[in-house]
């Protein structure tokens, strides 16, 4: 059946607005051009959201031309200002955002281990006002959490598991009591990364993969047709409680250790590297992982290149025989553990190694995995370094928290 005019309204208004936060301010022949309507449509839709002050003249296409046709339209983005938080054990980051995603200002707050709940919470809520006053926002729309653990399908809250700290659990109630009228929602880290990932990272081509995280610990996220897939509890990809070979025990339901984590995670990686003779930082966490891969990799790739052209015939091209080559072979035979069998369930045929370390890997790392799946498994299987790291978690609660806000703010008005 053919829309109705109000229908076909709403729907040329939000193809209009999408094209403007894709492509930037565009004229009235250009949205005209790129949506395929009529200009006195396209007149029409300009007239009614800049009436709503949704959008506004920014400027003029250019010198040459003068008058209506020329005038530059885009969205009003201080219409609304987003935050975005990572929520890590040891902290939070905060970022503020307009309506398109540009950011204002950002913070880092560290907060201990010993840190009672109350204050812990008290400490981040008061980071995101802060923030919010550097960006010079009013109040915020909407907050996208990112944190880990499972995420309740049914109410949308953060569960209570084993080893994370309790502040976590309470810091979304404590940011809507605090930001009246903001919507605040929680979704899992890692399905967050995998969402940047897709949208502006390492999967931009593909409809179907899983993010493999590899960070301070280690989780998954399932995307399939285009869909990110939570699972009946809300728990799918969480890989740390694989049970897998070459651990001293199994995971429990309130522990992930004996699990791929403990093949997988920063602590494990450092007690690798070390007992292969590299320098290993005293703490290990996503970050100092990172550091330890990147200086891995980047102590085999150049020697490789000094070295292959005198290296006697038959001797090894892949660098394995030196500690850095043993360390990164070893360690990709740990990672294809976990991604092996994930391949054999889910058949994703592309595996992107998110997190700190699987970014710090890049090529190397990745087609070290990448070999070891085709021994495994007859599934064939790209495996891709991601190009976001660290920062997938915080981008991808920016996008939902901006997606949330424009479907509000971009949803035609209800008639009475």
């Amino acid at each position: 059946m053919p829309a109705s005019p109000s229908t076909a309204r709403a729907i040329n208004d939000r193809l209009a607005l999408r094209l403007l936060q894709q492509e930037g301010p565009l004229t009235a022949g250009q949205l005209k051009q790129l949506t395929g309507l009529s200009r006195p449509t396209v007149a029409d839709l300009v007239e009614r959201l800049t009436a709503a002050g949704l959008i506004t003249v920014v400027g003029e296409s250019g010198e040459q031309r003068r008058g209506p046709n020329a005038r530059l339209y885009g969205i009003v983005v201080d219409r609304a200002h987003l935050a975005a938080l990572d929520v890590r054990t040891g902290g939070v980051f905060v970022l503020v955002s307009d309506l398109v995603g540009r950011v204002l200002a950002e913070a880092s707050v560290p907060i201990g281990g010993d840190t009672g709940t109350g204050p812990a919470v008290e400490q981040a809520v008061a980071a995101v006002e802060r923030t919010a006053k550097e960006a010079g926002a009013d109040r915020l729309h909407t907050v996208g959490i990112g944190a880990p653990g499972l995420i309740d399908p049914a109410t949308g809250d953060l569960r209570d598991s084993g080893g994370l700290p309790e502040w976590h659990r309470s810091l979304a109630a404590a940011l809507q009591e605090r930001l009246p009228g903001a919507r605040v929602t929680v979704e899992n880290e890692t399905n967050l990364a995998a969402l940047a990932e897709q949208r502006e990272g390492a999967a931009r081509d593909r409809d179907t993969f899983v993010l493999l995280w590899l960070g301070h610990g280690v989780g998954a996220a399932v995307v399939l047709d285009g869909t990110l897939r939570r699972g009946a509890s809300g728990g799918t990809g969480e890989i740390g409680f694989l049970p897998v070979p070459g651990t001293d025990s199994l995971p429990s339901a309130r522990d992930c250790d004996g699990g791929f984590h403990s093949l997988a995670g920063a602590a494990a990686i450092g007690a690798l590297a070390a007992g292969h003779g590299l320098p290993v930082p005293a703490t290990m966490d996503g970050p100092s992982t990172a550091v330890v891969i990147r200086d891995a990799v980047a102590e085999l790739t150049g020697e490789a290149s000094h070295a292959d052209a005198e290296r006697p015939a038959g001797a090894d091209a892949s660098g394995a025989e030196r500690p850095a080559g043993r360390f990164l072979h070893a360690l990709a035979d740990r990672i294809a553990v976990g991604a092996a069998s994930v391949v054999a369930v889910l058949d994703p045929g592309c595996v992107v190694l998110g997190g700190e370390a699987g970014q710090a890997g890049g090529p190397v790392l990745a087609g070290l995995v990448e070999e070891r799946l085709r021994r495994m498994s007859p599934l064939l299987t790209e495996v891709r370094p991601s190009t976001l790291g660290g920062t997938a978690v915080l981008r991808g609660a920016l996008l939902t928290a901006r997606d949330r806000a424009q479907d509000e703010l971009f949803a035609p008005p209800e008639r009475s």
